[in-house]
């Protein structure tokens, strides 16, 4: 690493809250987000470097998020053994369809007892779902208007039809 690069990593670790939150601001252009100092500090520190010397590939993040997918983390990559079971429920009953209008098509989801289909794929999770239509990370509870700021308005079905 360069020395300037050295620096600037050092620095991190000296700067209180306020001028972490700051650097957040300078290097991703959003607010950070609510997590603790150590977080920010590794997640700041990562950023720098990858902008000084290049990220992953766009081929390497995807296979990433599919190898996630498949041994059931969530979006925050949380293994399935440390999500809260409360945090997971979606309350759906097994048999309600969900039904999301996305780049001008529809998409019907399937509540099942173990996770949800959709077109006759199987997926751990909403956010598997979500991922896979948008091709982009989202929360499966706020794309398919489960949760969140301004839902949208979702029809849902239960197995018989009836909303």
């Amino acid at each position: 690493m360069t020395d300037r690069i050295l620096k600037q990593l050092a620095e991190l670790e000296r700067m209180s809250a306020p001028e972490l939150k700051e650097k957040w601001q300078a290097l991703f252009g959003s607010d950070p987000p609510g997590y603790n100092r150590t977080f920010l500090v590794k997640r700041l520190s990562y950023r720098i470097q990858e902008l000084a010397y290049g990220g992953l590939c766009r081929q390497t993040r995807d296979r990433l998020d599919r190898l996630l997918d498949e041994e059931g983390y969530d979006e925050l990559g949380r293994p399935p053994s440390e999500k809260s079971t409360r945090r997971d429920q979606t309350g759906l009953v097994p048999g309600t369809a969900l039904i999301r209008h996305w780049d001008g098509e529809r998409h019907v989801v399937t509540a099942l007892e173990d996770g949800f289909d959709y077109r006759g794929q199987r997926f751990r999770s909403l956010s598997a779902v979500a991922r896979h239509i948008t091709g982009t990370r989202w929360s499966g509870p706020v794309f398919f208007g489960l949760k969140g700021k301004g839902r949208k308005a979702v029809e849902t079905r239960d197995r018989h039809g009836s909303k």
